[in-house]
């Protein structure tokens, strides 16, 4: 049986991927951060998968506390083969740079880039003990290009920089058997977040090319593409999932 370690996986687009994980037969191993109730919520609802369900409290800004989820993931099912690396701090205030404080700062660096270092220092090795891995972080649109995205400078930043990071690990690994990937979600709402796409089809949104609101869904179905194990060629890449929205000139 496979095992996934999904971060920040009990609400939102870490769950939806999570759910769908754990219809295809995984272990899923999720943590949370503060909201003690969205995790218990998900233990109920996924009662019937209880033996194949962890959950994890940790602070993925923390080295401690990741490294305390990697080890609990991998000693409550004895393996590790899927990271999808979901948590990470936003800046939802539109703001230019000189308005960030150091502490704003900080933590979408560390949030965003410096918490995937960690994990994968922890992840990796058991992975190559295995002779298999897939890991999948999380960009925005246009990421592959470091462009300028005005009022998100922080994020965008740390972003650009994970993109190089998930490919050089993606060449550092594959002797490993190992693949990287980057998803980049476009504009998926609050409502849409836990959505699934038959949900999203039956909503038309004249703002998105598709005609349709993004859903959680739709970049669960691409992470666990990514995730396959006849995905072993696809490595290194950065898949946008945005239904051809323009995402980063909103507000130019």
């Amino acid at each position: 049986m496979r095992h996934v370690l999904i971060t920040a996986g009990t609400k939102g687009l870490g769950k939806k991927a999570a759910e769908q994980f754990l219809q295809d037969g995984y272990a899923v191993t999720v943590s949370y951060f503060r909201d003690v109730e969205a995790a218990e919520m998900m233990q109920q609802e996924w009662v019937s998968c209880r033996d194949r369900l962890h959950v994890v409290q940790a602070d993925m800004t923390a080295e401690a506390d990741i490294k305390k989820l990697a080890a609990s993931a991998v000693e409550q099912f004895g393996r590790l083969d899927v990271l999808v690396c979901n948590a990470g701090p936003y800046v939802f205030e539109r703001k230019k740079l000189m308005d960030y404080s150091t502490e704003e700062w900080n933590e979408m660096i560390q949030g965003n880039l410096s918490a995937v270092f960690h994990l994968f220092r922890e992840v990796i090795p058991t992975m190559r003990n295995q002779q298999y891995g897939r890991i999948v972080t999380y960009g925005f649109q246009g990421a592959g290009d470091a462009p300028a995205w005005i009022y998100r400078s922080a994020y965008a930043a740390a972003k650009s920089g994970l993109v190089s990071l998930t490919k050089t690990v993606s060449i550092e690994e594959a002797e490993n058997g190992i693949t990287v990937n980057m998803v980049c979600p476009g504009v998926v709402t609050s409502d849409y977040k836990e959505a699934s796409i038959p949900e999203a089809r039956r909503v038309q949104d004249p703002k998105t090319p598709v005609g349709r609101p993004a859903a959680g869904g739709d970049i669960a179905r691409a992470i666990t593409f990514l995730c396959e194990e006849h995905s072993d060629m696809i490595t290194g890449t950065v898949l946008e999932v945005t239904g051809g929205v323009d995402v980063l000139h909103k507000w130019r």
